[in-house]
């Protein structure tokens, strides 16, 4: 089976499905929280299982998505891959630091980035786009938390604002270089190059190995299923067919889904901050769906 470049999306209603994509995204990379946190419980040191995650992926994807294509072909793939492996080191970094609700807020600030580096290159934002970004900033904020004072140390915060640049730069490279391209055969040549470069960092830590019975593999083949074989397609998806910007605002779902499923699968507590915090980056995703005029 080769694998050409996908045409354009074609949908009758191609607003529709990017809204229904972005969701999907949001509620798949919602779930990464839930699995690392199984993770920990049953012994899997991060890097250990996010190699393992995105390497079962290519795994299963290069051969049926990936095959016919020319390394010229495979380039932009490979380099929309590298920025999210190293957004995603450098939010582990963060967290090494700084607080996990801090890290996020920074991190799903992406948004805000999307907009800044598309005026710098001559796309200027509209006011639905700002308010929408202002209401997700503030609703952010109430899910995960505001900074404290254990969020004070400077490298770490300079951490968590790059992986938050960085994610923002791997969606307007999305945008750019693989709109047309299969999602799965995107997919794929991402997982490549993440699980590469997480299975080198947990080498270098001494953490790698072989997940071990049942509990370890039905983490890493949850988190390999649910985070990134539905909801990295999904997100691709929603690019092609909303922009990286209005994608990237959907995507401020995933710590409140997150937080959701934490309540109905762990068993946490539900904040009512939580509730009107979601409100707000519900009201910011469903302004950003304006078009600047």
């Amino acid at each position: 089976m080769t694998t050409t470049p996908a045409a354009p999306p074609t949908d009758a209603h191609p607003t529709r499905a990017g809204l229904g994509l972005g969701l999907v995204s949001a509620l798949g990379f919602g779930t990464l929280g839930i699995w690392g946190k199984l993770g920990g419980q049953v012994g899997l040191d991060s890097f250990d299982l996010l190699a393992w995650r995105f390497g079962l992926v290519a795994a299963v994807l290069l051969p049926l998505a990936g095959r016919g294509m020319t390394w010229r072909e495979r380039g932009p793939l490979l380099g929309v891959g590298l920025i999210y492996a190293v957004a995603t080191t450098l939010y582990f970094g963060a967290l090494e630091r700084i607080t996990a609700g801090t890290t996020s807020l920074l991190l799903y600030l992406a948004p805000a980035f999307v907009i800044l580096f598309g005026w710098l290159l001559g796309r200027r934002p509209g006011a639905a786009q700002l308010g929408a970004v202002a209401l997700a900033a503030l609703g952010l904020g109430l899910v995960v938390g505001v900074p404290g004072a254990g969020d004070r140390d400077p490298v770490g915060l300079a951490l968590a604002a790059g992986a938050g640049a960085l994610y923002a730069a791997y969606l307007l490279a999305s945008e750019r270089w693989l709109t047309g391209v299969a999602p799965l055969a995107s997919t794929g040549h991402m997982a490549l190059v993440a699980g590469g470069s997480f299975a080198l960092l947990a080498a270098g830590g001494g953490t790698l190995r072989v997940p071990e019975g049942a509990a370890q593999w039905g983490v890493v083949v949850g988190m390999a299923g649910l985070a990134t074989l539905v909801a990295v397609p999904a997100l691709y998806g929603a690019v092609a067919r909303l922009g990286a910007a209005r994608a990237s605002l959907l995507g401020t779902l995933e710590p409140l889904f997150t937080v959701l499923l934490a309540f109905l699968i762990l068993g946490e507590a539900l904040r009512p901050a939580v509730l009107l915090g979601g409100g707000l980056i519900l009201a910011g995703a469903v302004l950003a769906q304006r078009r600047a005029t």
